[in-house]
């Protein structure tokens, strides 16, 4: 899924698109998020504009899980964009793991700053001065905020809208608390919340677990995670964080308050953080060679009525406004309906257009239809078509904007199941990975053996070309699907029995649990 640019911007002209998603997954994902009018490439590499049909669809996101944060007594604030170098750089493993990223303001006009001053990566450093000044006493915990904002990763590896871009969108919610036990339980309650995101509105099945120490949130305790599989390309990618901090952010920080006794006692936080990321899988999850295709739930038409027109200005005139009527009535009980009611475009174009732009539900309705007191609906998941007697329609819309989600649910359940291989060797490794499946293999939990499982599955570098000269996008190659090293996704808290004698599957030690491999976005 490489960044165009230019190009995608020009072949977006054409409608529909136009190479097979499992032939060419990186054209076909350009084409679909630009021809559907979710993105608009900018002049700034990694950098995108997220048109009204990606935002209505985060907006839905935010919707939903801002309401269930708040019933956890979650409060949202806002934090300042820029961070003192001073105060990004006060944590050494924090911004050690963020450094290569961190983009930095260093002139003011043509003045030079004194100090330079970092865009935010994350906001651990600009937040946690001022909970130290806030927090003094136990009576102040609980402190439970969050965000929705930007931050700005420059990351230099194929940068791709949604899925890894350098400037996006998330919510990162930043809480304290007197106790480990609370903190704990905290962070399993928002990893269920990321779950009920990605499986209740994306309709995309996710695994949950924790990640290794190598691959654990920088400076923290311990990192859980749901981890999401893109059965197309065979790789597995991160969907959501949940993290416990411990308490060395808090000592960073001076981050302290009195206890029940009066003793000074360091407060236990965590960090959490989802991500526009969730659009781009929900697009690999559930689309096909037609376009998108949408979760009800979060799509911004739910259904698009098509009006058939003929010559008879008068059977028009009361098909348009019995179209409107039903449109109304649809809005009316909370389903986001439409009628594309436009005069320069006949229904063959109107039907590729919203099913381009992933539309749950078409509604086709002509003379005969009028008539009959009857409307068709076509399912965009199946294709499917129905006859719906229009008193009905209401009950029966909803009835299959409800299946219509589940299917795709259990869909792609089944086709990342069937990519999921569990192995107990080395000699096993390799072949699933090149099947494209993520592993389940018996592990060790030593980082050494994890390093050496991404070094034997390192390939060898290839000869890169000149950079041409003034090209924006030279750092934006695609990299083929199946390239890259594997790394851990996740140790499962799902965990199967392991038997008395089981070894690792890389080094022969000692198996201590379970964890999930793959090649990664």
């Amino acid at each position: 899924m490489a960044d165009k640019g230019k190009k995608g911007s020009e072949k977006s002209a054409k409608l529909g698109v136009e190479v097979e998603k499992e032939k060419d997954p990186s054209e076909w994902y350009t084409q679909a998020i630009t021809k559907a009018e979710m993105i608009e490439y900018y002049d700034v590499s990694g950098c995108y504009i997220l048109r009204p049909w990606s935002f209505s669809i985060w907006e839905n996101i935010q919707r939903f899980f801002d309401t269930e944060i708040k019933k956890l007594g979650v409060e949202n604030a806002y934090f300042p964009l820029f961070i003192s170098q001073r105060a990004l750089t006060s944590e050494k493993d924090h911004i050690e793991g963020f450094e290569p990223e961190v983009a930095w303001v260093t002139r003011a006009g043509k003045k030079p700053l004194k100090e330079p001053i970092a865009v935010r990566p994350t906001s651990e450093t600009v937040m946690y001065p001022a909970y130290a000044k806030w927090i003094r006493s136990h009576r102040d915990l609980p402190l439970k905020l969050n965000q929705w904002c930007n931050v700005v990763r420059w990351e230099f590896k194929h940068p791709t809208p949604f899925l890894r871009s350098r400037e996006f969108l998330w919510q990162e919610g930043h809480t304290a608390f007197a106790t480990l036990e609370e903190a704990g339980a905290e962070v399993l309650q928002i990893l269920d919340l990321y779950a009920r995101v990605y499986e209740e509105l994306l309709a995309v099945p996710v695994i949950k677990g924790k990640k290794t120490e190598k691959e654990k949130f920088p400076g923290g305790y311990y990192t859980t995670t749901v981890e999401a599989f893109i059965p197309t390309s065979g790789r597995g990618i991160q969907a959501a964080t949940s993290h416990c901090l411990g308490q060395n952010f808090a000592k960073m920080f001076g981050l302290t308050f009195e206890d029940h006794n009066g003793d000074k006692q360091l407060p236990w936080q965590n960090s959490w953080g989802l991500t526009t990321r969730s659009i781009g899988i929900m697009i690999l999850t559930h689309g096909d060679n037609n376009g998108l295709i949408l979760p009800p739930k979060v799509a911004p038409i739910q259904v698009v009525l098509v009006p058939i027109l003929f010559k008879d200005v008068n059977v028009n005139n009361a098909l348009l406004a019995r179209a409107k009527e039903i449109i109304a009535e649809l809005n009316s009980v909370g389903v986001r309906a439409h009628l594309d009611d436009r005069d320069n475009y006949n229904p063959g174009f109107k039907y590729n257009h919203w099913e381009l732009k992933g539309v749950p539900i078409r509604l086709e309705f002509g003379p005969k239809d009028l008539d009959n007191k009857s409307i068709v609906a076509v399912r965009r998941d199946t294709k499917g078509k129905e006859p719906v007697n229009q008193a009905n329609l209401a009950t029966r819309i909803k009835e299959i904007l409800n299946d219509i989600h589940n299917s795709l649910l259990s869909k792609a359940r089944s086709l990342r199941d069937e990519k999921l291989a569990k192995i107990s060797k080395w000699d096993e490794f390799i072949p699933a990975l090149d099947s494209k499946k993520m592993v389940l293999a018996p592990w060790c939990q030593e980082t050494e053996c994890e390093d050496k499982v991404k070094e034997k599955t390192t390939p060898a570098k290839k000869a890169q070309p000149e950079p041409k000269p003034n090209d924006n996008n030279q750092d934006e190659e695609f990299e083929p699907a199946l390239s890259g090293s594997a790394k851990s996704l996740c140790m499962p808290f799902d965990q199967p029995k392991m038997e008395e004698g089981t070894v690792c599957f890389q080094c022969g030690k000692p198996a201590k649990t379970f964890c999930l491999w793959g090649r990664s976005y």
